[in-house]
């Protein structure tokens, strides 16, 4: 029997590697499982302005149109589900876009529609967020 590695599972691999995750990824996982990982991260805000972004500031780096739950990381897949409940309840967020490379993998940034809500927002340390 052969076993195929996909992409995400080797993104995964990467991001455990990382320390990002504190658990192995299992190749056979049910993507509809609600099982999150909790991490403990530093969150941040950023917005559309360019001087935030390179000279298309209203693209993710996935190729979305930023919007309302866009969040960014460098490590976790485009497309992964993450909630920060201490700061955003239940709400969604999705990873569509990317930091700039000088930050690590336990960063998530929020994109909010204007720099000054942005900025407001600030920096909260050790804030545990749940990835699916």
């Amino acid at each position: 029997m052969t076993t195929v590695i996909t992409a995400a599972v080797l993104a995964a691999r990467l991001i455990i590697a990382l320390g990002f995750l504190p658990t192995a990824v299992a190749e056979d996982k049910n993507p509809s499982d609600p099982a999150p990982k909790a991490v403990q991260i530093v969150v941040t805000a950023y917005s559309s302005s360019p001087d935030e972004t390179d000279s298309t500031p209203f693209i993710t780096a996935s190729g979305k149109t930023t919007g309302d739950g866009i969040l960014a990381n460098n490590c976790l897949p485009f497309g992964t589900e993450v909630k920060i409940p201490e700061l955003f309840g239940e709400k969604i967020f999705v990873v569509e876009d990317r930091k700039h490379s000088r930050y690590s993998c336990n960063w998530l940034d929020v994109w909010y529609p204007t720099k000054a809500e942005a900025k407001k927002f600030g920096i909260k340390k050790e804030i545990e967020a749940l990835v699916f």
